[in-house]
């Protein structure tokens, strides 16, 4: 299985479970992530949620083999009812709390879920990176609103301009963590704070994540609008076309024949 979905007292543990392909994520990755995030609202058996991949690598970002498969309609469009939409949805919508534990590398829309997280914590190996641009993209999900909050606009468009991976002292910097910890410490120490989290009253926890999240709901919903909106059309654009046939292709992409 691709994604481990367990469940034990009181906390529901997402996996990414894909180590021979670096944790890519495909569209049935993300079904199985969203089905379970829906699911677990009505649950009250789950009162936290712990995401999680593996020592070695938390997750590549988007499986670009399925993602080219996938992404554009013929219409070219983006369609909002794909699986990675249905995600993304449930994880910025859920009224429960939401843990992450990351070590190794998280790429691409693995740093930008961590910001539609509650607790994010990174272990001592782990990095992180956004690299929408070598893609010929923009930021993705409200990343480019979200970022500039937490870090700065200045801090923000360095990470999103340039693309290039970050350390998790950085990340903690910039407060995209909120800890680091050694290797070997990460899972006992998610699972430690979501069991904090479920021995807490549900109506408070609750509560409370919608006080804070509420203020920045309406311009996180408008930012992702924008986003789809340019992110689709240069989807279809030539310079995405050069960096996903270059990555195919195992070369470097030339973006200097575009204005």
């Amino acid at each position: 299985m691709d994604i481990v979905c367990s469940k034990s007292e009181g906390i529901l543990t997402l996996e990414f479970n894909r180590l021979e392909r670096k944790n890519a994520i495909t569209g049935a990755m993300y079904q199985t992530l969203a089905d379970a995030l829906v699911a677990a609202e009505t649950d009250d058996d789950v009162r936290a949620i712990l995401i999680c991949g593996k020592r070695e690598i938390f997750t590549a970002g988007n499986d670009l083999d399925d993602f080219m498969k996938t992404a554009r309609p013929k219409d070219g469009s983006l369609d909002h009812d794909r699986p990675v939409f249905q995600f993304m949805r449930a994880l910025y919508g859920s009224s429960k709390p939401v843990v992450a534990a990351v070590s190794g590398p998280a790429i691409g829309i693995g740093t930008t879920l961590l910001m539609h997280c509650d607790l994010v914590y990174a272990a001592d190996n782990a990095s992180f990176s956004m690299p929408f641009t070598q893609l010929g993209l923009c930021p993705e999900f409200g990343s480019s609103l979200l970022l500039t909050q937490l870090a700065g606009y200045p801090r923000a468009a360095e990470k999103l301009m340039l693309g290039e991976s970050f350390p998790a002292s950085e990340a903690l910097e910039m407060g995209l963590v909120s800890k680091v910890v050694p290797l070997y410490e990460l899972m006992t120490f998610a699972q430690g704070q979501a069991a904090k989290l479920v021995a807490l009253p549900a109506a408070s926890i609750r509560a409370t994540k919608r006080l804070m999240k509420q203020s920045r709901m309406e311009p996180m919903k408008a930012a992702i609008a924008d986003e789809n909106k340019l992110f689709s059309a240069m989807l279809g654009g030539a310079e995405a076309k050069e960096a996903f046939t270059a990555f195919f292709q195992k070369r470097k992409p030339d973006f200097k024949q575009f204005n």
